[in-house]
C-alpha cells in the first residue's frame, strides 16, 4: 500500500537561498534507494480556503520505506538545510485499500455510532 508525503511548502520570499538550493540538490539521492517519487510540485490554485505558499506531493511504496527515507542518515545529514531556510507542515498518508468507497465509509460510521448507542 503506497504512502504519500504532503508538505505544505513556504519559502520566505518565495525564492530558495544558498541552503535551499543546496537541499534541492542532494535530496533526490536521498529519496532514490527508498523507492520515493515526486508526483507534484509547485504552486497551488486555492478553491477553497487558505494555502499559502506551495506543494510538494511524494510516493513511497509503503509506510515503512518512507519512515526509512526520512530517518536515513543521508536525509537526517541535510535536514536542516530545509527547516532552517522554509516552512513546512509535512504529513505522511497511506493509499486506501483496494475497494474502498466513501459511501462505504459512511456506512461504517453509522454502525459504529449505532453500535456505541446501543450499548
Amino acid at each position: 500500500m503506497s504512502t504519500y508525503l504532503i508538505n505544505h511548502l513556504r519559502i520566505p520570499g518565495g525564492v530558495p537561498n544558498e541552503e535551499g538550493l543546496s537541499y534541492l540538490e542532494q535530496v533526490e539521492a536521498t529519496v532514490a534507494p527508498h523507492g520515493g517519487k515526486w508526483l507534484a510540485q509547485g504552486d497551488v490554485d486555492v478553491v477553497e480556503g487558505a494555502w499559502p505558499g506551495s506543494v510538494v506531493l511524494m510516493e513511497f511504496p509503503d509506510r515503512a520505506a518512507a519512515d526509512r527515507w526520512y530517518n536515513s542518515p543521508e536525509y537526517q545529514a541535510i535536514l536542516k538545510l530545509r527547516t532552517n531556510n522554509a516552512v513546512s507542515d509535512i504529513i505522511l498518508v497511506d493509499s486506501l485499500p483496494e475497494g474502498f468507497t466513501v459511501r462505504g465509509f459512511a456506512q461504517q460510521v453509522r454502525a459504529m455510532i449505532a453500535g456505541a448507542s446501543g450499548s
